[in-house]
């Protein structure tokens, strides 16, 4: 399969459907790519997506952020904070990992983890959001 494999997309089946939606598109600013009364399709990259479906009308209903982490590294940990910090959205403080990453976390609306993370090996600045501190989360 992996030598076929085009794009992946990751669906969140929400109860708080109208407010994730607005979460992802308005707060976070993602490209849409397809919208429907009840799914909307996001681009995270040139190959992955991420799509918030309502629940009221689907046959999958939502996990209610249980279970669910959303890791997407990014290659500025410090400016992807700090906008996040300017937009509202109560990142965590920014960690240094054992597996040799920097990390800080937001949750949607429906409670799903986001987990953003960044290399070390991409630079150590250390911006207002940063902690240096190890952490076994």
């Amino acid at each position: 399969m992996q030598d076929h494999l085009m794009t992946t997309n990751t669906i969140l089946y929400c109860k708080e459907w109208e407010k994730t939606v607005g979460f992802y598109r308005d707060r976070l600013r993602l490209p849409v790519l397809f919208s429907t009364d009840w799914f909307v399709e996001f681009r995270l990259n040139a190959v992955s997506r991420l799509s918030i479906a309502d629940e009221k009308r689907s046959s999958v209903k939502s996990c209610g952020g249980e279970g669910v982490t959303l890791a997407l590294e990014v290659d500025d940990i410090e400016t992807v904070w700090e906008r996040s910090e300017s937009a509202g959205l109560k990142p965590t403080a920014v960690r240094k990992h054992p597996w040799d990453a920097r990390v800080f976390h937001l949750f949607d609306p429906e409670g799903h983890r986001m987990e953003i993370w960044q290399s070390s090996k991409h630079g150590a600045a250390q911006g207002p959001g940063t902690k240096q501190r190890d952490t076994a989360q």
